[in-house]
């Protein structure tokens, strides 16, 4: 593959973790219907940026792949693990972004025993968001670990990397074993600042690693 790709990627990675970022500075607390409806903008603006960086993540991952799996059979496991997360965190995105506004705004002059009679169904939503947030959560952590043996073999790219992506997802298993929440907003948001900086550090280290080879 030409340096140029691997730097383009690089650059991917750190696109997509800005737009991870502002997500998650812009993510309202979640709530009900009517409170769903007050913040309609904010959330559809947030998610859809959410969406939006996940073409991003996916191409910088294939580069960061291609740049490992050059010496590592491995590294194409965990692409295939970081896929399936991505695709998991485009979906919950969607239910609770999009979907949940929009069905919401169909109630928006509903009575109180209407909304009372259709809160199992959004109940019902919030547990398919939750579903797919933990396979998203748990795909980042097996990725991050596999990819940081991958680096620990192949010397690819820094080997801080792979000890932060170690110490990272193993920090993460533990308090979820340990019943820290990560699905509602202030645990999700403390996982995916977490993860958006090891994405940041792997984009940079992508990057440099191509610029000293050549």
């Amino acid at each position: 593959m030409k340096p140029t790709t691997y730097k383009t990627s690089g650059t991917c990675l750190l696109i997509g973790c800005f737009l991870m970022f502002i997500t998650m500075v812009m993510h309202p607390t979640g709530g009900g219907i009517e409170h769903i409806l007050r913040i309609w903008t904010v959330a559809v603006a947030s998610h859809s940026i959410a969406i939006l960086s996940i073409p991003f993540l996916a191409i910088g991952f294939w580069g960061m792949e291609r740049r490992l799996q050059e010496a590592d059979f491995l590294s194409k496991i965990s692409f295939a693990i970081i896929l399936t997360g991505l695709v998991a965190v485009m979906i919950a995105a969607a239910l609770n972004g999009l979907a949940y506004p929009i069905y919401a705004s169909m109630y928006k002059d509903a009575s109180e025993a209407t909304l009372a009679a259709i809160e199992p169904i959004t109940r019902y939503g919030f547990t398919m968001n939750h579903a797919f947030d933990y396979i998203f959560m748990g795909a980042v952590c097996a990725s991050t670990i596999l990819w940081s043996l991958v680096i620990y073999k192949t010397k690819a790219l820094t080997s801080w990397l792979a000890h932060f992506g170690l110490l990272l997802a193993t920090a993460a298993l533990a308090m979820w074993i340990l019943g820290f929440v990560f699905v509602d907003l202030h645990g999700f948001r403390i996982f995916i600042f977490g993860w958006v900086i090891w994405v940041l550090w792997a984009g940079l280290s992508l990057r440099r690693s191509v610029e000293e080879a050549s």
